[in-house]
């Protein structure tokens, strides 16, 4: 820990929301140099780093770096951030993401309209995700969630592949739609507690709110969470926008913009509605383990061979598998669930980030996504003409399967922990059977995982000549996160040491 005093903390913290802001904006001035918008994200990064180095890891159950200062004082809208052992890894994964998305747009610049606009749009959507992480009111939870909307649209439709109008209005619309009922849900949760301030309502555990209200709310805020996550069946408008996003949209949006989602209902659903979640919870879990297995059979019938499966739109449908997994862990209701859902979250950020990355990468090399095109003949067959490539992805594919020792092993298996005992008053045999659901869903993952590297990697028949390796630039790109998921897989209490005590805070009546 470095000691930082309370002031130096907090003006890191806000230096994370408004040095994206300010950059977002200057990169867009006639003279602005072509590397400001990597040396904003950098600096961003570095901010992060330190705001980890100086917070307090003996209290990470404790909002840290506060800032709290009024800002719409009619409404009762303040602007309070803070951070916890919950928000912080967020913060540096999208810190993370970002920069890493700023170096691969400076080495390759996207096609289509000024490159300094793209930049332009990823500081302002990095600015709307790390404000929502950090935001200590529920108005102002709202406000940052939606900032995120415009940049995205933007990079999907003016800088996306084909279909990329329908596809970026899909996402607009859906996200949009279930904001509004979001809304409805954060106004009557904060009318009926008595003020909008996040702090206070999650140490309130529901107080003065009435059961009725409770369940009112938490099914509102879900819904609009449960968009962004995204959750079975809500989740039709993702395959697409993956598959016409860029590459560092891809990254950006499957990273980090899913994970606002569970975030939310972990921060605001949880605590501050415990007994609308408790009622909810079982409904919560059978969509949950309903999106494993869809998502995994929809990934089956993409990877088999004359299906002509998109690979990007397969690794999009994974997301749907991955995320149920963290649904279900919140849906226990137990620190071991919701820590697992949590490890989740980074776990895919990290894992799927990678894969995206590296799918953009193979694009650029073959000019095709579609699965039999690299598998037939002339295809990638990665570990004979680019091998150091080839191990990277099959290194990606079993983490996203979650082989022990890797990031992906720990939230899936923290997950189904609380899933086999969940929180007193749950229906425990329904969980038992969602814990057996799931489990299922693991060896699908398995199977569509290994029969796409299998392809990919060696090819239905055998390729011809050498394609380019990786390259420098690939490699600090890419290095970062393969080398995180092996520490979190190896070393979880880096993570899980964080934020066990902050689960412990928002359900002070859970033993498991």
């Amino acid at each position: 820990m470095i000691p930082l005093n309370d002031a130096a903390t907090q003006a890191l913290l806000l230096a994370l929301v408004v040095l994206p802001l300010l950059g977002s904006a200057a990169v867009l001035l006639p003279r602005a140099p072509a590397w400001l918008g990597t040396a904003v994200t950098g600096a961003v990064l570095a901010a992060a780093l330190l705001l980890t180095a100086a917070f307090d890891h003996d209290r990470p159950g404790e909002i840290q770096a506060e800032t709290d200062v009024s800002w719409i004082p009619a409404l009762g809208v303040r602007l309070h951030f803070g951070v916890d052992g919950i928000s912080l890894p967020l913060i540096v994964l999208t810190a993370l993401l970002t920069f890493l998305c700023a170096l691969h747009v400076r080495a390759r610049p996207p096609a289509g309209p000024r490159p300094a606009s793209f930049v332009s749009l990823l500081l302002l959507l990095q600015a709307g995700t790390l404000a929502t992480f950090a935001a200590l009111d529920l108005l102002l939870f709202f406000l940052a969630f939606e900032t995120v909307l415009v940049p995205m649209y933007f990079l999907i439709a003016r800088w996306g592949g084909q279909g990329r109008e329908r596809a970026a209005w899909r996402f607009v619309l859906y996200t949009m739609l279930g904001s509004v009922v979001m809304l409805l849900g954060l106004l009557l949760l904060g009318v009926q507690g008595g003020t909008f301030d996040m702090v206070e309502l999650a140490r309130a555990h529901g107080d003065g709110i009435g059961h009725g209200t409770q369940v009112l709310a938490v099914l509102a805020i879900g819904i609009g969470l449960a968009v962004k996550t995204p959750m079975w069946p809500l989740h039709s408008w993702l395959p697409d926008a993956h598959t016409a996003a860029p590459t560092t949209g891809s990254v950006l949006l499957a990273g980090v913009l899913l994970k606002m989602g569970t975030y939310g209902l972990v921060r605001i659903a949880v605590p501050m509605a415990p007994d609308g979640m408790e009622t909810l919870a079982p409904y919560l879990g059978a969509f949950a383990v309903t999106g494993i297995v869809y998502g995994s059979l929809v990934c089956l019938a993409l990877a088999r061979a004359g299906a002509g499966g998109d690979l990007k739109r397969l690794i999009a449908y994974s997301s749907v598998g991955h995320m149920g997994f963290v649904l279900l862990g919140i849906a226990t209701l137990t620190r071991s669930g919701v820590n697992g859902a949590l490890f989740a979250n980074i776990a895919h950020g990290l894992i799927t980030g990678l894969l995206f990355f590296l799918v953009g990468a193979l694009k650029e090399r073959t000019g095709s996504t579609d699965l039999d095109a690299l598998a037939g003949r002339g295809g990638a067959a990665l570990y004979g003409r680019a091998p150091r490539f080839g191990g990277l992805l099959a290194f990606a594919a079993v983490a996203s399967l979650g082989l022990p020792g890797l990031a992906g092993f720990w939230g899936e298996l923290l997950a189904m922990l609380g899933a086999f005992h969940p929180a007193d008053g749950l229906n425990r045999p329904a969980f038992l059977t969602y814990l057996a659901v799931a489990a299922f869903g693991t060896l699908l993952t398995a199977a569509y995982l290994l029969i796409v590297v299998r392809r990919v990697c060696m090819g239905d028949r055998p390729g011809a000549g050498a394609l380019p390796d990786l390259r420098r630039v690939e490699y600090a790109a890419f290095a970062p996160l393969a080398a995180l998921t092996v520490l979190a897989g190896l070393w979880p209490a880096v993570l899980l040491d964080l934020t066990e005590p902050a689960v412990r805070a928002l359900l002070p009546g859970a033993v498991r």
